[in-house]
C-alpha cells in the first residue's frame, strides 16, 4: 500500500494522548509492563520521562511529537509491515507517518514478547 498526503495528514493531526492508552493495553494483555512501554518510545525519540509524560497527559499531536524527537540513529534498522505499509518503503515526504509505524513495529514486537534487547536494535559488531 502506498502512503498518501492524506493518511500522513490525518495521522499527524491525532493527539498522542489518545492513542498512548491503547498501546499500554494493548502491551499490558500481552504480559507487558507500561515502564517497558516507555523505554521502546524513549529509545526512539530520544525524550526524556518528563517530555514522554508531558504527552501522555497533553494535548500534543503525532506531528507535534515526531517533530521534536531525536530520532534514535539505528530507527532506519526497523523494517517490516505495520498496517499494511512496508516501512523502509515510506518516503521521507511522509516522515510523520513512517516515525509512527516504526514505533507501532516496535510496541508489536513488545506485545509479541520478544526480548527487549532485540527490539532495541543494535548495531552488530
Amino acid at each position: 500500500m502506498e502512503v498518501t498526503a492524506e493518511k500522513n495528514e490525518k495521522l499527524a493531526e491525532m493527539v498522542f494522548s489518545s492513542i498512548y492508552p491503547h498501546y499500554l493495553s494493548r502491551i499490558e494483555k500481552n504480559g507487558r509492563t507500561k515502564e517497558e512501554l516507555d523505554e521502546v518510545i524513549l529509545w526512539l525519540t530520544g525524550y526524556d520521562q518528563d517530555t514522554l509524560a508531558s504527552y501522555v497527559t497533553g494535548t500534543g499531536t503525532f506531528r507535534d511529537f515526531f517533530e521534536g524527537a531525536k530520532m534514535h540513529q539505528n530507527a532506519d534498522m526497523i523494517k517490516g509491515v505495520v498496517c499494511g505499509y512496508r516501512i523502509e518503503n515510506i518516503s521521507e515526504e511522509f516522515a510523520v507517518y513512517r516515525d509512527c509505524r516504526r514505533m507501532e513495529k516496535l510496541i508489536d514486537e513488545l506485545a509479541k514478547g520478544r526480548k527487549m534487547e532485540k527490539i532495541l536494535r543494535e548495531e552488530k559488531k
